[in-house]
This record gives structure tokens, sequence and C-alpha cells, in this order.
């Protein structure tokens, strides 16, 4: 069985390589590329899998689970430059897809010594566009 939280926070970032020339940064990132930077409104989905306690009926207490997220992932990136206040975002593109794995990396951990497991984090960066990751 699942279970899904929803979140909502704001960031911006800027999708640049120093790998990559002016041009080609322009081509592969398109208006994210510039050194300006542009936000995004992000939803966030975490998805825990479990098996319902008999005693309480729950995979996991959802209100335990806003806590993690807010503490894990909206409080720190919340209204922030991802690039310049956010580690590892100073090292890393915060392509929506790096920062799904981020956002993975910081909740995992979090769900080891309960029942339920982190099942998948969805990042939508705009209302069509969204990410799926299942960890590795």
């Amino acid at each position: 069985m699942y279970i899904s939280r929803r979140a909502e926070f704001s960031a911006s970032h800027i999708c640049r390589s120093s790998q990559l020339s002016d041009a080609e940064n322009v081509r592969l990132y398109g208006p994210g590329a510039n050194t300006n930077g542009h936000g995004h409104n992000y939803v966030l989905e975490v998805t825990l899998a479990g098996t319902p306690d008999p005693a309480t009926g729950m995979i996991y207490d959802l209100k335990d689970l806003k806590d993690v997220v807010m503490r894990e992932v909206i409080d720190p990136m919340d209204h922030r430059h991802l690039n310049f206040e956010v580690p590892p975002f100073d090292k890393v593109i915060p392509t929506t897809e790096n920062l799904a794995i981020e956002i993975w990396r910081r909740l995992e951990p979090q769900f080891k010594d309960t029942p339920a497991h982190l099942h998948s984090v969805r990042l939508y960066e705009t209302e069509d566009t969204f990410v799926d990751y299942y960890g590795k």
C-alpha cells in the first residue's frame, strides 16, 4: 500500500554548466542558462510504501511525514536560490532531475527505522512538467 504527501516550495536556480560554452548552455538550457536565474513554484509529492499497522491502521503518520518533509526539504529550500544557498547545488546543476535525487537523498534515511519506506519522489517544476524518482 502507498500513502503520499504533497508540499509546495518556491526556489530559484540557474541551469548552466561550467564545462560548456555560453552558446552551448543557451542551446541546452534555454532561458534557464541566464546568469540571473529564474524561479519555480515546485510541487513535491512524497510517497511511502508499507503495510498498515494492525493497531493504528496506518503505514506512517501523515503528520509525521509532513514534519519530515518540512524539516528536510521545505525549510532548507523554500525561497532560496538553489545554486548559492542549498548544497550540493553549488557544485551540481539544479535541474529538476538533480533536485529530485537530492530530495530523495535527504528523505530516504528518515524512514530507515520505520515500517514504511520511501517509494518515490515526484517533483513538478511546472504544472505539466515533472520528474519521478524511485531511488537506486
